[in-house]
Order: C-alpha cells, then sequence, then structure tokens
C-alpha cells in the first residue's frame, strides 16, 4: 500500500508538471485541446495511433536514412571503380601505342640503313663506273706509254 501510495504521490506530480507547462496550457487552450478534453475516448485514440505508429514511421525513417547513405556510397563506389576501368583501359592502350611506336621506329630506322646503304652503294659503283670509263677513255685517246719511248 505505501508503495502504490508513492506511486500515486509519483504520478500526480508528473501530471501536476504537465499542466503547469505553459506549451500545454497553451495547446489545451486551442479548438483541438478543447475537443480532446471534452471527448476523452478520440483523445486515448489518438494517443494510442502515435505510440503504435511511432515505431513503423521510425523504421522507415531509419529505411530511408540508410537507403540515402548506401546509394550516396554507391555512387562514389561506383565512380571509383569506373575511373579505376577507365585508368587500366587508358594504361593499356598507352602501352600497345609505346609498343607500336617502338616498332615503327625499328622499321623506318631498318628501311633508313638499308636505303641509304643501297644509295651509298649505288654512288659508289657509279663513281667507279665512271672512274673506269674515264680511265679507258684516257687510254684511249692517249698512245701506249711504249710507242713514246720508241718515238
Amino acid at each position: 500500500a505505501k508503495e502504490m501510495q508513492e506511486l500515486e504521490k509519483q504520478w500526480h506530480s508528473i501530471v501536476q508538471s504537465l499542466h503547469s507547462n505553459s506549451n500545454v496550457v497553451a495547446f489545451m487552450n486551442s479548438r483541438v485541446g478543447r475537443y480532446l478534453d471534452d471527448h476523452p475516448f478520440v483523445a486515448l485514440s489518438l494517443l494510442v495511433f502515435l505510440a503504435v505508429s511511432a515505431i513503423p514511421v521510425a523504421f522507415f525513417l531509419i529505411f530511408v536514412v540508410v537507403t540515402a547513405i548506401m546509394a550516396c556510397i554507391g555512387v562514389i563506389v561506383m565512380e571509383v571503380v569506373v575511373i579505376v576501368l577507365g585508368g587500366i583501359t587508358l594504361l593499356c592502350v598507352l602501352c600497345g601505342l609505346g609498343a607500336l611506336s617502338l616498332g615503327v621506329s625499328g622499321i623506318l630506322s631498318i628501311c633508313y640503313v638499308a636505303v641509304s646503304t643501297l644509295v651509298n652503294y649505288w654512288c659508289a659503283s657509279r663513281g667507279q663506273i665512271r672512274k673506269q670509263e674515264v680511265n679507258v677513255s684516257l687510254s684511249q685517246k692517249s698512245p701506249p706509254v711504249s710507242d713514246r719511248s720508241a718515238n
């Protein structure tokens, strides 16, 4: 019985503090507050509805926040994946272009050496042919050396 009286005193002090709160007094003086004061069943139904609906609303809000966070993280992760794939692709393309440029440079160097060697050989052989032609023509124009000594 003593515990019950103590509990009743605590309850009474809580109710008294609620009734003395300025926000509660302002609400109870409004039209809605007076209506709920005149219709306690509607007030109790509204209170039960608010208490019961608080849990689903809280779960829904938690779901919305978690979904929004996951969407942001997903976008960031997706962007990172796309950037990494793009970077790897660019690296592969650049390595391929480097190998291709080395191959083309090698082929062009070999062609340059081959063509320059052929041109030098062609020019040298033409020079020798001209020298031989000049020697032949000189030997035909001038009398033989042995004949000169005879004269």
